[in-house]
């Protein structure tokens, strides 16, 4: 009998999740920068911080890519 670890993803659940974990932060800061929040009642809301922002997309690049390579050499 399978465990449900192993019937999903084998024994790399924890690879996939650091992998979506690094793609999220790189899409989410991605979008923060590309498209500000919009207006709203009249105020501006304030931008994303661009220094976090670009810290955050280059870590996640780096654990995405990190997981990616782990998975790809198994």
């Amino acid at each position: 009998m399978l465990l449900a670890q192993e019937a999903l993803f084998g024994n790399d659940l924890l690879v996939w999740l650091v992998l979506a974990l690094g793609g999220a932060m790189v899409a989410g800061n991605v979008a923060a920068l590309m498209r500000p929040p919009p207006r709203r009642d009249g105020r501006e809301l304030p931008a994303a911080p661009r220094g976090r922002s670009i810290a955050f997309i280059v870590l996640g690049a780096v654990v995405g890519l990190w997981a990616l390579a782990t998975l790809v050499t198994r």
